[in-house]
């Protein structure tokens, strides 16, 4: 048993996505946040400054003695997971794995759309997990760069939102998908939006709560579950920029007030 808080990262305001499935799936255990506020978005970026920007955020939480890493962002995951396994010696889990697998068991007539950045789109990365599973899957990846400024907007159900997504999703609604990853912790708060769409014809799939399944399992397989021993678990916030905007924007995607939030010179780490 160990009550250390889990370190959740990710490059903006998408993990919150992540972190409301493993605050339900695991409720007893206390947790460290990280957004790089001040960077997002990462898709965008070469592959390394990715990896730089993903050490810094993994050292920060090292710095705060969590227990175990969650990489709540997509492109980190593509980018990082693998190198980032082989430097350090927690548990440390990315989000592409989970959403791989939901997809590679979702699909009846095996074609699968992706939706992430471009970072996410290029790396294949889901492609070569779902065909890992079942290599007679097609998957077809479409980079939606707007989507992820959309959200930190906080414009996910305008009629901005409808025709980006109307534009996007053409193609791939067109080559007639049964499934579509939400390849981004943003993309959850387009669901709505993008089932309107898709006319709730296509399965959408979210790999925030299998990610909080691998979390629970590594952490039980690890012996560092919060034994529940303590009172109210804690949930703080670090950001690299604008902390009133995280609380404000924030606020959609948990349902909650975010308190607790501090802005930090991530460059130190």
């Amino acid at each position: 048993m160990n009550n250390n808080p889990i370190g959740v990262f990710d490059s903006g305001l998408g993990g919150l996505t992540v972190l409301k499935e493993i605050t339900s799936i695991l409720p007893n255990e206390n947790i460290v946040y990280f957004g790089d506020t001040a960077r997002v978005p990462y898709g965008s970026r070469s592959k390394e400054t990715v990896i730089k920007y993903t050490f810094q955020a993994i050292n920060f939480l090292i710095s705060k003695n969590v227990k175990a890493i969650v990489i709540a962002c997509n492109t980190a995951t593509a980018r990082t997971l693998s190198l980032a396994q082989e430097k350090y010696d927690i548990p440390i889990i990315g989000v592409i794995e989970a959403g791989a697998r939901t997809a590679a068991y979702t699909t009846k007539n095996k074609l699968v759309g992706i939706i992430g950045t471009e970072g996410t789109i290029n790396s294949k990365a889901y492609e070569k997990e779902i065909n890992k599973l079942d290599s007679e899957i097609k998957v077809i990846g479409k980079a939606c760069p707007l989507f992820v400024p959309i959200v930190e907007e906080g414009w996910a159900n305008t009629e901005v939102a409808r025709l980006t997504a109307q534009r996007y999703l053409e193609e791939l609604k067109s080559l007639q998908i049964d499934s579509l990853v939400l390849g981004c912790t943003h993309y959850p708060l387009l669901k709505d939006t993008i089932n309107n769409v898709v006319e709730g014809k296509i399965k959408l799939v979210n790999p925030a709560r299998e990610t909080a399944r691998d979390l629970k399992d590594s952490l039980t397989k690890n012996n560092l579950l919060n034994d529940g021993s303590s009172k109210q678990p804690y949930y703080k916030y670090y950001v690299s920029d604008i902390p009133e905007r995280f609380a404000t924007i924030g606020k959609e995607f948990l349902n909650r007030e975010i308190e607790d939030i501090n802005q930090i010179e991530i460059q130190k780490y």
